[in-house]
This record gives C-alpha cells, structure tokens and sequence, in this order.
C-alpha cells in the first residue's frame, strides 16, 4: 500500500479510516484533514505566503470565517463549537501554525487557519 493511514493524533488509535477528504477515528469521533499537511507544504513550496483556508481560499485580514471542526480550548473546558462564525480576522505569523488571530466569545485567541473557511 503506498499510503498508509496515519494513527489517531488524538487517541493514538489506529483505527483510523478516509472519509472523504478527512480520517475518521471510530474510537473517539476525532476527524482531521487528509490533506492538511499538503495544502500547507504545497503554500510553503509556492513561496506566495498567503495564508489558506481549509479548502484552499486565500484569507486576508478582515475577512469572516467559520469553524469548520469543534475546538477545545488549551487551559479551559470550553469549546468552540462547529460553525460558529468568526469576524474581522487578522493574519499573523504566529506559532505552531497559529496564523489567525480573532476575538471570540470566549476572548481574543489564535487559531489554525486549517480549522476555518471564508464565510
């Protein structure tokens, strides 16, 4: 098989299967981008620097987007909630990969600009 199937980065499962563009881990629910990992190598090797959505559209500060996945919140037990819809964002070149930052209502937070798309 030339493709493995990565394990689940939250459970460590390795019941993981494609769904779509996505794996699903049938243990813990937990779904993530198949081609995260591209879309953000394939932007590096562009040399262009924009900054993309998780369906490839480029942001830009300003825009609206949503939550396309839940996400918990580090040092907390909230939860951003799926869908939830996020206004004038700013580009910045943070951490990890945290290139977004927005207010929310659970404060002013950084996010990954693969967990997103342009509302």
């Amino acid at each position: 098989m030339p493709h493995t199937i990565p394990a689940c980065p939250q459970c460590g499962q390795e019941n993981t299967y494609p769904d779509g563009s996505n794996y699903v881990c049938p243990d813990c629910a937990f779904e993530w981008p198949q081609v995260a990992d591209a879309t953000e190598s394939e932007a590096n090797d562009a040399g262009d620097g924009a900054v993309r959505d998780a369906n490839g559209n480029p942001l830009a500060d300003g825009d609206a987007v949503i939550l396309v996945k839940d996400l918990k919140v580090k040092g907390s037990s909230s939860t951003l909630k799926k869908g939830t819809k996020i206004k004038s964002i700013r580009l910045v070149d943070g951490a990890d990969g945290h290139n977004v930052d927005c207010k929310t209502d659970l404060g002013s937070m950084l996010l990954k600009s693969e967990f997103l798309k342009k509302a």
